[in-house]
């Protein structure tokens, strides 16, 4: 039976700050189980900072329209509008 490794202080996953006597990362939950990595397999890519997404800007220096689960602001709203339009139509068939 292999020897039962303490978990790295950082998640090699996910990058969040593990405890010493969890069993698991917190936030993403890679275990003792699977072998606690000391790095993650993206360590070696050298990737710039704004392959991660958390620096997102336009070509012209403007930020990126907000999003909702996901998706911009204003294709919520078209879904609105499309949903009150089809519900105003639904409304007049029933008259």
């Amino acid at each position: 039976m292999p020897e039962k490794r303490p978990p790295p202080e950082e998640c090699a996953n996910c990058g969040a700050a593990i405890p010493r006597d969890a069993t698991a990362c917190p936030e993403c939950g890679a275990d003792e189980r699977i072998g606690w990595r000391e790095e993650s397999p993206y360590d070696g890519l050298n990737l710039p900072d704004e392959a991660w997404g958390e620096h997102e800007t336009h070509a012209d220096g403007t930020p990126p329209p907000a999003k909702v689960n996901g998706l911009a602001w204003y294709w919520w709203v078209v879904a609105a509008a499309v949903l009150l339009a089809f519900g105003g139509w639904a409304l007049h068939l029933l008259r």
